[in-house]
């Protein structure tokens, strides 16, 4: 199928783009990466009158490690510059979903800004934002803000920019003590969605936890924060009780549907056993460092 006819603009300055978006009144779409755009388009399950493509905009495909450690993402870093990334040393569990998004031709154009934007229920970027207490600074006719995540993806889809806005930015904090973590993702083969993936992400006091952040993709209509159900670890260390009190927290927080890739019910049990091994691998390389 071929896409609906559109106009295409490719602005020179990030002032340039946001005016085009204003005066497209919501009918303009913005094209970075297109890894998950163009398919839509193809589809028609997307019909923009207008693309802005963003991708000759200058100082964009930065990312960044700021003197107090918080990481930065620029709207045109790929995926494959923070697969190779040293920045990553510091976020674990960023690291470690890098080489897990989608397949090695989607990551050298796709955008880590743009994922997080596409807010697919089983992608990968949100859920490692929003265990990471991230943040997106997005810039419109009117200035910047910044958009916890929390308050960012709204639904399957359905992010929280207005129609004259670009996310410019994506912002991870710096872990408030060791930062430790991790994300695991079942698919059936490479660069299929996931049938459940898991973000973890924990801040260590010694082998105290300090701050605990989940979140879940596939096993839902949207990304599932589960920092709440995780938040059991606070002020514990992670012994085997721990563990599995937190893992099954996290697993009754999952809305999982059955499907042809498998029951509710197995679902969830993915959900549980991925918390309690990347808990249980942090608990031992801690011990390895004691």
């Amino acid at each position: 199928m071929y896409p609906s006819r559109f106009a295409y603009d490719a602005p020179s300055s990030l002032e340039e783009a946001i005016a085009i978006l204003d005066a497209g009144g919501g009918e303009a779409k913005i094209l970075a990466g297109g890894q998950s755009l163009i398919p839509m388009l193809k589809l028609r399950f997307a019909a923009p009158e207008r693309l802005v493509d963003i991708n000759s905009l200058p100082g964009l495909d930065y990312h960044r490690v700021d003197p107090d450690g918080t990481l930065r993402i620029g709207a045109l870093c790929r995926h494959e510059d923070l697969e190779f990334s040293d920045k990553l040393d510091a976020f674990p569990t960023l690291a470690q979903a890098a080489a897990l998004v989608a397949d090695p031709i989607v990551r050298t154009r796709g955008t880590f800004v743009g994922s997080v934007c596409h807010a697919d229920p089983q992608g990968d970027w949100a859920a490692t934002m929003i265990a990471l207490d991230g943040s997106i600074v997005a810039q419109g006719p009117n200035g910047r803000r910044e958009i916890p995540m929390s308050d960012f993806v709204l639904g399957p889809f359905v992010n929280a920019l207005a129609y004259n806005e670009i996310a410019v930015e994506a912002v991870i904090p710096a872990a408030k003590g060791t930062a430790r973590g991790g994300y695991l993702k079942l698919e059936r083969r490479v660069g299929d969605f996931a049938t459940a993936s898991v973000a973890v992400a924990l801040d260590m006091d010694g082998d105290t936890v300090r701050r605990a952040g989940c979140a879940l993709a596939g096993v839902g209509g949207r990304t599932i924060d589960a920092n709440d159900a995780i938040s059991v670890l606070v002020g514990k260390t992670l012994t085997d009780e721990n563990i599995a009190a937190a893992a099954q927290a996290v697993a009754a927080a999952a809305e999982p549907r059955t499907d042809h890739r498998g029951s509710a019910d197995y679902k969830r049990h993915i959900v549980e056993t991925f918390v309690s091994r990347i808990l249980t691998n942090i608990s031992r390389s801690e011990q390895k460092a004691a």
